[in-house]
Formats: C-alpha cells, structure tokens, sequence
C-alpha cells in the first residue's frame, strides 16, 4: 500500500457539490493506499477575507492578516472532513499548526522549514485519511503564518516530501500543462511529462499551473507530481527528474506574462561601477529586476535598460529620479505596453539555433524584438504587449508544438 498526496484547489472545492465530488476521488483512491489530502480555500474565500480587511485598512497587519486568512482553508478542510465522515468514511483534520508545518516568521509570505509528521502517520497507520489545509503553517513561537498565493501547492508537495509520499496530485480546473495557453492558441498540446526545470520556467515565466517554490520543493526531495484535471478522469502531465523521462523535446512550451514593465535609464557616463551604483538604488528600494540590457558606450555615455514587475514601475522610476543627480543620467522613462515570450525545453541544452529559429519567425510577421533574456533551457523575448497573443500562436508553431506526441509517460504511482 503506497502513501499517495493529493491536493485539490480552490475551483475544485468551491461548492458543497464540488467537495462532495472530491470526496467521491479521495473514497477511491483511499481504497488502495494511504491518503493525505491538502485543501486550498473555496474559490474566491481568501478575495473575500481581503476584502473584509480593506474596509478597516488598506495595509492590514501581516501578523493580523494571517490569522484571518488561515480561516479560508480551516472552513473547507472542516467541511470536507464532515463530508467523509457523513459517509462512514474514517478522515481526520490536522490544521498547520496542528501537524506542525513549521516556517519562516514573514507573515504572508512565510516559507516552510520543518515538518512533524509522526501525528500524520499515527493517523495514517490507523486508517484515517488525513485532511490538512494548504497555504498556512506555524512559527516556533506559535503564531500562524500563510505561504503566499499558490502556496497550497507547496504545502502538498512539501507534505509528499515531508512523508516519503510515492506521489503528489496536483488536482485543478485544467487536465494538465500544455504547450502554451489553450485560450490563445487552440492547437496547444497537453504534455505528457516535464522536466522539475522546465517547470520550473514555465511557472517563473507566466504559467500559472503551479506555484514555483512547490516545483522547487518537488525537485529537490524528488517528489513525482501529476497535476491533473478534479473534473474529468483522464491522465495530466508528470512532473518529474529527467533521468526518468526518455530524450526531451527541444521546445516543450511556449509561455507569457504581461504582468512586466520596461525602464529605460538614458545617457548614464560610462565609467566603472556605475551599473552597481544605479541596481542598488534600485535593490535598496525594494524592486526586483529581471531582464537587463546595456547599451554600447557612445560619446562616452551608455543606456541601460531593464525590467520590473508593473506595479513596481511607479516606484523604480521615483527612486531614478531621486537619484538622478547622483547617476548623473540625461533622462529616465518606462514603458508599462510590454510583455515578454518565452520558448522553454530541456532540450535546448544540446541542440543549437533554437533562438536564431524564434527570432526570425517573429521578424517574419513583423514583431520587434526589444529586450533578449537567456538560460539552458530558455529563450525570452521582450515585445509590444498588443503583439503577444500572435507571438504566441507564431512561436507554437514555429516549433511545431501542435504536432508533438501525447503518448502517455509510464504510471509513476
């Protein structure tokens, strides 16, 4: 009998009928093998709880914040263990602070450190399906913390590796990752499997299928993961090593955010140590950088140029400003009409031309290319933002994604 994780969202719960489905999936599997269910909060729980804290204060506490947010899974976990027990099934809810997920002490944003699993196994060995709420932990001082927004994927995954799990279901509203957005591009292929790295850049890069600390988590215990569909019973994508996974494609995915902006710092002198001097301001200010691009010197003068998330924009530019005198630059301006594409394959590590291939068929429909970001295994591209939808559907076929095989990887469980 294996130990099986399963973890199912906020659309997969967001009813009574929905969680009763879920217990249907859950009694199934229970059948076989011991099973530890993460819950995320019923969809559109944690919106309403900011909300509810907004008409006090437009900045609540963190500490305060937390404590009100863990109430968004504490209802749903509550809810699903009466359900299964409804049905004479053995099921038992061990809140984060209960088991204890231990963490980090910054409040919405905690991190995980230790888990203390012998409560789960006690449970386990006597039967019990475990319910534990995703999202939340406990700091070594007792009070309760949240992981941030995607942060029951890491608490399902972290739990896989926390018990030696054989797997780790990620259950959600789509059947699996695909090759690019199916809402843009109709001929998107559903992946069979994926490399924990290549993962790992299709969700820094826009795709919101998991969280990346989960993915990170994943990769360094070796939990096999297999995100898949709550609402239809066909096989998802395997997230796994690649050492289990035969020869990789050359571009699995095509992915994209919008969620950038661009800064354009013109007419820096060009001296020694004045990019140090500019990205402290920066760093100090808070603002994290992304891709950056400087300029050959001209007339004894440079131009940088980078990107930001978009809601940081504002604040990069006024921290600029106010250090103008000090950078001695000739102006500074953004651009918050851009979007970056990305090509990701595990593939691209042996074989060369992916990006000469991406950059000529975006120059064949006329899409300028303004910003370049590079790694093994990707291949990025900063554009007009009213260009990204067809960037998409270009760079998908360009390598001819609608056309890979979607043979199934051997069952992991």
């Amino acid at each position: 009998m294996g130990l099986h994780v399963l973890k199912f969202g906020g659309s997969s719960v967001g009813s009574l009928k929905r969680i009763e489905n879920v217990a249907d999936i859950v009694a199934k599997r229970a059948k076989e093998h011991q099973v530890v269910v993460v819950l995320s909060a019923m969809q559109g729980e944690t919106d309403a709880l900011i909300e509810l804290a907004r008409h006090f204060s437009q900045s609540p506490d963190p500490r305060e914040m937390d404590v009100l947010l863990t109430t968004g899974e504490q209802k749903s976990v509550a809810l699903f263990s009466i359900c299964m027990l409804a049905r004479g099934l053995k099921a038992r809810t061990y809140l984060g602070n209960q088991i204890a997920i231990r963490t980090s002490r910054e409040f919405t944003r905690a991190r995980i450190e230790h888990i203390d699993v012998e409560g789960i196994m006690k449970s386990l060995n006597s039967g019990e399906v475990v319910v534990a709420p995703g999202f939340q932990g406990v700091t070594n001082e007792g009070d309760l913390t949240t992981l941030g927004r995607g942060g029951s994927d890491t608490t399902g995954v972290a739990l896989a590796a926390a018990l030696k799990a054989d797997v780790c279901d990620i259950y959600t509203d789509v059947e699996g990752v695909f090759t690019t957005d199916p809402n843009i591009e109709p001929k998107a292929k559903k992946l069979s499997s994926i490399t924990y790295d290549e993962m790992l850049e299709l969700a820094s890069l826009g795709a919101k299928v998991l969280q990346t600390r989960s993915v990170e988590f994943a990769k360094k215990y070796k939990v096999p993961v297999h995100v898949r569909s709550t609402f239809k019973d066909v096989p998802g994508t395997w997230v796994l090593e690649e050492s289990r996974l035969m020869e990789s494609l050359v571009v699995s995915g095509i992915t994209y955010t919008k969620n950038e902006a661009k800064v354009v710092v013109e007419g820096m002198p060009d001296r020694v140590g004045i990019a140090a001097e500019l990205f402290t301001n920066i760093a100090e200010a808070g603002v994290g950088v992304d891709v950056i691009v400087q300029n050959v010197s001209k007339d004894g003068t440079t131009d940088i140029s980078f990107t930001v998330l978009r809601a940081d924009l504002r604040k990069a530019l006024e921290v600029l400003e106010q250090n103008k005198g000090a950078l001695k630059f000739r102006q500074v301006r953004g651009d918050d009409r851009i979007s970056k594409i990305s090509a990701i394959g595990n593939g691209m590590r042996s074989h060369s031309g992916v990006a000469a291939k991406m950059f000529k068929a975006l120059a064949k429909d006329n899409i300028n290319i303004q910003m370049i970001s590079t790694s093994e295994i990707k291949v990025s591209c900063v554009i007009d933002e009213k260009y990204t939808e067809l960037a998409v559907r270009v760079l998908h076929d360009c390598f001819g994604l609608d056309k890979i095989s979607t043979k199934e990887v051997d069952d992991f469980r």
